[in-house]
């Protein structure tokens, strides 16, 4: 059965760090696109990073305006574990942090950055709580 979760997500102050991870099993997180989004309160969830499978040849990687710089996604094929490693981080970067998988081709590529309506699974999220 195909899984996604994550751990990581905590209380930090204003300008701290925070890695999360995000353990998939069921299928191989190398060979799909894997995103991070994140549902902040009153505000619609948003794609915050991804990175696609190196089929056919290059892994890309996107992040949104809002943590371009501060944010690095990463992935440890070995452990089959997706990384978001959040840096500077603000207090707007408050939210409930998703992972998610795309399973599909498009073409003969998969796909990066990702919406929501790309996604066929869902982990249940983390926490992460800036504080000023």
């Amino acid at each position: 059965q195909l899984q996604l979760v994550e751990s990581g997500g905590g209380l930090v102050q204003a300008g701290g760090s925070l890695r999360l991870s995000c353990a998939a099993s069921g299928f191989t997180l190398d060979d799909y696109s894997i995103g991070w989004f994140r549902h902040a309160p009153g505000k619609e969830r948003e794609g915050v990073s991804c990175m696609s499978s190196r089929v056919p040849s290059v892994v890309i990687t996107n992040y949104s305006d809002s943590v371009q710089g501060r944010f690095t996604i990463s992935r440890n094929n070995a452990k089959n574990t997706v990384y978001l490693q959040m840096n500077s981080l603000k207090p707007e970067d408050t939210a409930v942090y998703y992972c998610a998988v795309d399973l599909k081709m498009y073409g003969s590529a998969y796909k990066c950055p990702l919406s929501d309506q790309d996604i066929d699974y869902w982990g249940k999220g983390t926490l992460v709580t800036v504080s000023p």
